[in-house]
């Protein structure tokens, strides 16, 4: 029997390139987005994970197809960029509307499903962005941030029902991600706008030399097919990752030192 997989976000980037790879290993991919049809041969589905009914429905739709879910690969998200002072709520709101609490309506409408299959995998596309704060980006890195604490306790309860969750943490890569960030665009005196901007410019410039997306596929997929699969896997450049073990390390002055310049401070 193929396994059946739903990933959210399919139409592009990380998204993409990880249900193409799981859809030539032999999977049943389903792949969801808001455009609905992608460029992929898998089988494709609109769903709006920002709308309670759009995930409910998508799911539903999806075990009565296939009669399963063996896993979920959360990918759907964006980039806001901007001050804190001068980000409007409602832009922040958006951020973790598409970012946190997309994966949490999918994870919550597939759960029942996987706790009487007693098997299932969890994939949360989380970022190195959850563990580093990164400046001009407070919302992205707070919606990633949040995951981060969501994926662990959400592990802890869905263990003895026999369904392993995974937090991917991504550093730059090289995708459509940089060209849709949202700007916020500021009101009044702008006196962020030199920080800003070489800050957004440091971070855009390193993404369109960031790792492809191929190389995130290839590590969901392992976390797929993993007997064991780890908690946390960080994947890019490791000049990036290295970030991750630092800040665990380091006296937070001395790594906070050391982390400016990468990012544009």
């Amino acid at each position: 029997m193929e396994k059946v997989v739903l990933i959210t976000g399919a139409s592009a980037g990380i998204g993409l390139a990880t249900a193409d790879l799981l859809h030539s290993s032999g999977w049943t991919v389903i792949g969801a987005s808001r455009r609905g049809k992608g460029p992929g041969t898998w089988q494709s589905m609109v769903m709006d994970v920002d709308d309670d009914v759009s995930v409910t429905d998508g799911v539903n739709s999806v075990i009565a197809e296939h009669g399963r879910i063996d896993a979920v690969v959360a990918c759907a998200g964006w980039g806001l960029a901007g001050a804190v002072e001068q980000t409007p709520i409602a832009d922040a709101q958006d951020q973790f509307q598409t970012n946190f609490w997309g994966a949490v309506r999918v994870v919550q409408s597939v759960l029942p499903c996987l706790r009487l299959q007693a098997s299932g995998r969890i994939i949360l596309v989380s970022s190195i962005g959850g563990v580093v704060g990164i400046p001009f980006q407070a919302f992205y890195t707070a919606s990633k941030f949040a995951m981060e604490g969501y994926g662990e306790a959400l592990a802890y309860e869905v263990a003895p029902f026999g369904i392993e969750v995974t937090l991917v943490e991504p550093g730059n890569i090289r995708t459509d991600f940089t060209s849709s960030r949202r700007n916020v665009v500021p009101v009044g005196p702008d006196v962020y706008a030199l920080a800003r901007t070489k800050a957004v410019e440091k971070m855009e410039e390193d993404e369109r030399d960031g790792a492809p997306a191929d190389d995130v596929a290839r590590v969901i997929a392992g976390a797929l097919e993993s007997s064991r699969p780890r908690r946390r896997i960080s994947v890019g450049k490791m000049g990036e990752r290295v970030g991750i073990i630092g800040k665990r390390l380091l006296p937070y002055r001395l790594f906070e030192a050391g982390a400016k310049g990468s990012l544009g401070l």
